[in-house]
């Protein structure tokens, strides 16, 4: 009978220490879902009226938090672009690119995808009103633009085969 129970009692005390070691891990990193959303609404409380704050995030698995995002034509836009993920960029890259209004995003996706070399973005497009860096797994890029004039503009990211997942619409109002 203490055979069968110190293999048991070494394997209960042993999966204890791994499930309590994985929640500070992530305490200490930051990553919490919790923590996150309270760094989102102590942040727009700050914002003035004029700047349109924007936290935008991509995962691992070829995801953005959001496929909407509202502002207000000509307001400043602060759009922050948190990659959750682990992934290395040259894996699971991540940017945001907003097109112009007529764009065709994927003749824009297609050509972007030959362009390693430029972080995925066609050299000398006509096509952007903005863009951030690619970034990979637990990296922060943030840009500052002015809103375009009303109507409705699409984004994506232009890593090779993510706009099929990764895009959705800016509504100027």
């Amino acid at each position: 009978m203490n055979i069968i129970r110190i293999p048991f009692y070494a394997l209960l005390t042993f999966g204890l220490l791994v499930g309590c070691g994985k929640k500070d891990e992530k305490k200490k990193e930051g990553f919490t879902k919790e923590n996150v959303n309270t760094q989102e609404k102590t942040d727009s409380n700050k914002a003035d009226d004029n700047v349109a704050n924007i936290v935008l995030t991509g995962n691992d698995v070829m995801q953005f938090n959001t496929k909407e995002i509202h502002v207000k034509a000509g307001q400043k836009v602060k759009l922050t672009l948190r990659h959750i993920g682990k992934l290395d960029v040259n894996i699971m890259g991540h940017n945001f690119v907003l097109l112009k209004k007529g764009t065709d995003l994927i003749d824009f996706a297609t050509k972007a995808g030959s362009e390693r070399d430029n972080e995925y973005l066609p050299k000398d497009s006509q096509d952007i009103i903005a863009h951030t860096d690619m970034i990979g797994g637990g990296q922060v890029t943030t840009i500052e633009f002015d809103a375009p004039e009303k109507g409705t503009y699409e984004f994506l990211c232009s890593f090779p085969g993510h706009y099929g997942m990764m895009r959705g619409q800016f509504i100027v109002e």
